[in-house]
């Protein structure tokens, strides 16, 4: 199984890509629609700005592919930007639309506390999930960011904590995102990323 990194310019796919390998998973980088069209299972990265992704899938084309391939039933999983790009918007760029593939916005964490949330925090799964199967309660992961989904859905899989409860990760069928970094969660971040490839197989 090929794993299809969507290249648009993020920061982080390199090392999402150098963790995947780890795991002994075959990965290619796309950037164009018809290469988008025959992946068997999808990860998109992101750091930076929520218009940066979203404006980066529109302009090489990917938005419609990506959508097509999720609701195709292809295994797919957003990190971080990746995440909050499925939502329909963000009070980070608002007016741009986001694929709309999860109902609701991403919103700015609270000023009470520091912002970027960055480093490590416990996540509480919410469920049984295929995502987190064979990982401790309570685990600790890294976060970077100032924006994220706060209202729990039923496809929030788990939650995390920082001045407000917010969306750590969601798990809808062949759906899988999580607002933390998994390259960079050490062997926590590891099984996370071995059970979407399981998944994917």
């Amino acid at each position: 199984m090929k794993i299809s990194l969507i290249d648009y310019g993020a920061g982080n796919l390199p090392s999402v890509e150098r963790a995947l390998r780890r795991l002994s998973a075959e990965t290619e980088r796309i950037t164009a629609a018809e290469p988008l069209r025959q992946a068997a299972a999808i990860v998109l990265p992101g750091v930076g700005h929520y218009a940066a992704v979203v404006r980066a899938l529109d302009d090489q084309g990917l938005r419609g592919p990506l959508g097509e391939r999720i609701a195709a039933g292809v295994p797919f999983l957003g990190i971080c930007l990746g995440l909050q790009a499925l939502y329909e918007t963000s009070d980070e760029a608002p007016g741009l639309a986001g694929l709309g593939i999860l109902p609701g916005k991403v919103a700015e964490l609270p000023h009470n506390v520091k912002l970027p949330h960055m480093g490590w925090n416990q996540v509480r799964p919410l469920r049984e999930t295929r995502l987190f199967r064979g990982i401790p309660e309570s685990e600790f992961f890294y976060f970077a960011h100032s924006f994220a989904a706060t209202e729990v859905s039923p496809a929030a899989a788990a939650t995390c904590e920082h001045g407000a409860e917010f969306v750590a990760a969601v798990e809808q069928g062949n759906l899988f995102g999580v607002q933390f970094h998994p390259e960079k969660s050490a062997t926590a971040g590891a099984k996370i990323l071995k059970n979407f490839l399981e998944v994917a197989r």
